[in-house]
């Protein structure tokens, strides 16, 4: 890995990680565990999605696209995430 290999994989686990906390703060979570699992799926939805649109490998550096990728798949994830916990805690 070169060391634009490695920003290109920091910017994505720290988008990822960003939009995780603020999906909790949205969603008004206070249970840090919760959080946590928030910011984690925030982080593996923006790198894997990041990858995929990178055609698999980060050689070179990060494009605009699969960045516009790893967001929207990340922020997707989320939505998701928040669609099925409701759901859950709704029928409880």
């Amino acid at each position: 890995m070169e060391i634009s290999d490695k920003m290109a994989l920091l910017v994505l686990i720290v988008l990822g990680a960003t939009l995780g906390w603020l999906a909790s703060i949205l969603a008004r979570t206070e249970a840090p565990g919760s959080i946590l699992r928030q910011v984690a799926l925030g982080m593996i939805a923006s790198v894997v999605a990041g990858e995929i649109a990178n055609d698999g490998t980060m050689i070179g550096s990060l494009s605009f696209v699969s960045l516009g990728v790893a967001l929207a798949a990340c922020a997707a994830v989320l939505v998701l995430y928040h669609a099925i916990f409701t759901r859950r805690r709704a029928k409880a």
